[in-house]
């Protein structure tokens, strides 16, 4: 449907449907593959040349050790890590941590309350984030934006402070082929952190010493 003082909708591909002969695609046979032989020539056992679903390496379709989800989304305040020092960012964290979103269903079933301080966590590190129970996210699943500048514990052992998921997640690509990023896949567990809540440094500025 087209409104008046609008130009018109685009069309995928427009040229190529209209006539397939002279508007060829940008691929091998000029037409739309769902086969490939160059990506199956490069014999990679997880990437066979055609679309296929693989179980990812961690997913709630196959939980074990640890329930939730977590998915580590672009942040809303800044651009990845860019600007994070900024008020605007700052203004949307919780006792100045990143902010995780937990369902309440999730939250209720730690005796975990809204605004107060978390420690997420599995068997490849932890960290701090404050708690935000929202319905926006399903039960199952939590979000811990990336971006948070890293700020790990001096005392080795415990969880860095500021809420970064990269200590959660795993270091290895999504496929021999694209070696992309998995950011998403990832299980966690979450429990209330009851000690005094360390002190942010992230973004304190360097101290310079005089030649």
């Amino acid at each position: 449907m087209e409104i008046e003082g609008n130009p018109p909708a685009a069309v995928m591909y427009e040229a190529f449907r209209a006539d397939p002969a002279k508007h060829p695609l940008k691929t091998p046979s000029g037409k739309i593959e769902i086969f490939s032989e160059k990506v199956a020539g490069f014999g990679h056992d997880d990437c066979p040349g055609y679309p296929v679903w693989r179980e990812p390496a961690e997913w709630l379709g196959a939980v074990g050790k640890y329930p939730l989800h977590m998915l580590s989304d672009q942040p809303d305040r800044r651009l990845h890590s860019q600007l994070d020092p900024s008020p605007w960012s700052a203004a949307g964290k919780i006792q100045g941590r990143q902010p995780v979103s937990m369902h309440p269903d999730d939250a209720a079933a730690r005796g975990l309350t809204d605004g107060s301080v978390v420690r997420v966590f599995n068997d490849r590190g932890a960290c701090l984030a404050g708690l935000r129970v929202t319905a926006d996210v399903r039960h199952g699943v939590v979000r811990l934006s990336t971006g948070a500048w890293f700020d790990p514990d001096p005392v080795p052992g415990r969880p860095e402070r500021h809420g970064n998921p990269n200590v959660l997640t795993l270091d290895i690509g999504a496929s021999s082929l694209s070696q992309g990023c998995i950011a998403q896949t990832c299980l966690v567990d979450i429990e209330a952190w009851r000690e005094p809540a360390p002190l942010v440094t992230a973004h304190d500025l360097p101290e310079f010493v005089a030649r």
